[in-house]
């Protein structure tokens, strides 16, 4: 049996990936599940997966929810914080851990799975955007393997040879071209984006999102912090990669190769391909995916982005040529940001601009180590608020 350790296992991911699971039980055993506040949906997922650990990353949520299983005589080891975080995804008998939490409260439990050498399944994007390069350096001396579950990267990596790793010149690639749906705000003219409301903007006309992702999904941000993960997961420039809005989301992303030809990876809007392909790799298992059919499809349209209307995309490719804590600095500021329109504070349209003036208030340094990680993304999320208060 398989130990497993899902992070965020009550949002979308976390969902979709015990759903996979429930479906292999012969051969994946749930260790842990962890969660932020919500202790009704943790307690139904305990009942139903029974795993020996459950860590609510709320210290009062946790206390809830033990005594709720203590009334239902369910024996649970019980954890809270960041450290009950880290604890379970480096725990012996876990062999992978899905990284699924959102947003920079996912990095240190990323990151001390990477430093346990456990195959880690990759959700949490920002994990990467903010220290890319102490990630994927505990992985290399630990031995961890990475593996990509965002459907764009997750495809990336299913079109890719073997041995990208050494440089995608020397296997023939020449770019990767990564696909996004455009949102549900991709038609609005700039004047009506001014209006968008948070439901509006969580509206994905193709994916089952939580609303914070869905908000980057509508302001183009979350491709740019997927370019962003790419340069690291792939080993590649921002150079080498192109966005292609393709609102059908049938084509997750291709790789263009040097002798003309590309490969792309198609399959329904449906997360649970890419999860049980990290899963189960070099395998493949069933996912309960409802088949793609093609003559429903009918069409496949492209066209670019238009970083005019949403200049979140052009901020997160200069701050990753930027380098350093840039990126850091671009997530803390929209993860800031994005609170205060979920929250009426602030318009659709205050995005760029909050993190604009936060890349340009707060100085990038190098991102050789957690503390200066950890010191830009506090740094950047002081500015951020600041701004918040004077956005016009």
């Amino acid at each position: 049996m398989i130990g497993i350790t899902v992070l965020g296992a009550t949002g979308s991911i976390g969902i979709s990936t015990l759903d996979v699971l429930s479906q292999h039980q012969d051969r994946y055993q749930v260790l842990a599940l962890t969660a932020n506040t919500q202790v009704d949906k943790m307690l139904a997922l305990v009942h139903q997966h029974q795993p020996k650990y459950v860590v609510m990353a709320d210290p009062d949520a946790a206390e809830k929810l033990e005594l709720s299983l203590r009334s239902a005589a369910l024996s649970v080891v019980i954890l809270s914080g960041v450290a009950g975080l880290e604890q379970v995804s480096a725990l012996d008998e876990v062999t992978v851990v899905m990284a699924a939490i959102v947003g920079g409260a996912g990095l240190l439990p990323t990151l001390a799975a990477v430093k346990a050498g456990k195959r880690v399944l990759l959700a949490n994007k920002e994990a990467l955007v903010m220290s890319g390069s102490v990630l994927m350096n505990a992985a290399q001396e630990s031995g961890a393997v990475l593996l990509p579950v965002d459907s764009e990267h997750n495809a990336i990596f299913q079109c890719l040879p073997e041995h990208y790793a050494d440089g995608l010149a020397h296997v023939g690639v020449k770019r990767l071209l990564l696909t996004a749906s455009g949102g549900p705000l991709r038609n609005l003219s700039a004047s009506e984006l001014y209006e968008v409301t948070p439901d509006q903007a969580c509206a994905h006309p193709n994916w089952v999102m939580g609303r914070k992702i869905s908000v980057d999904s509508a302001s183009m941000m979350n491709k740019g912090l997927e370019v962003i993960e790419a340069c690291w997961l792939f080993n590649t420039s921002v150079d080498t990669i192109k966005v292609v809005i393709h609102p059908q989301s049938v084509i997750h992303s291709m790789v263009e190769y040097v002798d003309g030809s590309i490969l792309a990876q198609l399959g329904s809007p449906d997360m649970r391909t890419p999860i049980a392909h990290a899963l189960a790799w070099p395998e493949r298992i069933t996912a309960g995916v409802k088949p793609l059919n093609l003559f429903d499809v009918a069409r496949l349209d492209f066209e670019p982005p238009d970083l005019g209307r949403f200049p979140c995309l052009r901020l997160a490719c200069e701050a990753a040529k930027q380098g350093g804590t840039a990126t850091t600095i671009l997530n803390a500021a929209n993860e800031v940001a994005v609170a205060a329109f979920l929250e009426g504070t602030i318009r659709f349209t205050h995005l760029p601009k909050i993190i604009e003036q936060t890349l340009e208030a707060v100085s990038s340094t190098g991102a050789q180590t957690l503390a200066e990680i950890l010191s830009a993304d506090e740094l950047a999320r002081q500015a951020a608020t600041r701004y918040i208060t004077t956005v016009d």
